[in-house]
C-alpha cells in the first residue's frame, strides 16, 4: 500500500513538473522575444535568431524557419542558457542592449546575447587568456560587428580603454577566488545605476573546502550592500557546482 502510495506521489510530482515546463515554454513562447524555442528532433529547444546568416560559433544547429535562421542554444554550453532551462525570472537582455561581459572564452554564450542584442546593441567582451582570446577573436569577434574585443585583466577595469558610457547589463563568468570582488568592481565603473549583474558563482574556483551551498551564500552576502539580490539558481544539471545570480545595482 505505502509503494503504491509512494508511485501515486512520484506520478503526480512528474506531471506538476510537466506542466510548470510547459508553462514556462508557453510564457516564453508567446511573450519573450529576445529567445526562442524551436522544434527539432521531436522537442522543443532553445534558440536564438542568427545575427550572421550562416555562421556558426560551436558546431551549433541551423535551423530556419519561415525565412529565419535559428542557433540552437545548448545549455550544457552556456551557463546563461542553463539558467533560462533552470528557470530564469528575470531577462533584460534586449535589442540594442549594451553589455559588459567578463570572461568570454571562446565565445559560445557572448554570440547568443549578440544576436540578441542586435545590430543596434554593443558588448564590450573582456579576456585576459591568450589562447582563448584567440579563438574567440576568430570565431566569434571578427565576424559580429556589435562585439567590441578587450584583451585586457579583468581586475584592471580601468584599462578598459574602449568601453565608452555606462552599460545596462554586467555579465561575469570567470574562474577566480575574487570573481564576486571583481564583479563589484567593475559594476562600479560600467554599470547604470539600476543595471543587472549576471554574476556566475564557481565555488570550486572559490574554495574547494566548504559545501557549494555555504561559498554562494558568502558571494551573495558580500554583494548586497551594493546589489539588491534578485534570484539565485543552481545550474545543475547543466554545471556542477555552478550556481548564478541575477542582481540589480544601486550605486
Amino acid at each position: 500500500m505505502i509503494q503504491e502510495e509512494e508511485k501515486i506521489d512520484h506520478t503526480k510530482k512528474e506531471e506538476i513538473l510537466n506542466q510548470i515546463k510547459i508553462k514556462r515554454e508557453r510564457s516564453l513562447e508567446e511573450d519573450n522575444q529576445e529567445f526562442f524555442w524551436i522544434k527539432s528532433e521531436g522537442e522543443k529547444k532553445l534558440a536564438t535568431e542568427n545575427l550572421v546568416v550562416g555562421n556558426q560559433v560551436y558546431k551549433e544547429k541551423l535551423i530556419t524557419k519561415k525565412g529565419t535562421e535559428y542557433r540552437l542554444w545548448d545549455p550544457f554550453r552556456s551557463k546563461l542558457a542553463a539558467a533560462i532551462m533552470n528557470g530564469l525570472e528575470e531577462f533584460p537582455f534586449r535589442n540594442k542592449s549594451t553589455v559588459l561581459y567578463l570572461g568570454v572564452s571562446t565565445g559560445t554564450t557572448i554570440s547568443h546575447i549578440s544576436d540578441i542584442v542586435g545590430p543596434s546593441g554593443i558588448i564590450f567582451g573582456v579576456e585576459h587568456a591568450s589562447r582563448v582570446a584567440r579563438d574567440f577573436l576568430d570565431r566569434v569577434a571578427t565576424h559580429r560587428k556589435n562585439i567590441i574585443p578587450i584583451l585586457q585583466d579583468a581586475r584592471k577595469p580601468k584599462e578598459y580603454f574602449s568601453v565608452f558610457g555606462k552599460v545596462d547589463i554586467v555579465y561575469v563568468d570567470i574562474a577566480q577566488p575574487d570573481q564576486t570582488e571583481i564583479a563589484i568592481a567593475n559594476c562600479k565603473m560600467y554599470l547604470k545605476d539600476r543595471g543587472f549583474l549576471f554574476l556566475v558563482i564557481k565555488t570550486r574556483s572559490i574554495d574547494v573546502t566548504k559545501p557549494p551551498k555555504q561559498i554562494v551564500e558568502e558571494e551573495i552576502q558580500r554583494m548586497k550592500p551594493s546589489f539588491d539580490i534578485l534570484q539565485t539558481l543552481d545550474l545543475h544539471p547543466y554545471d556542477k557546482d555552478h550556481a548564478i545570480v541575477i542582481a540589480r545595482f544601486h550605486n
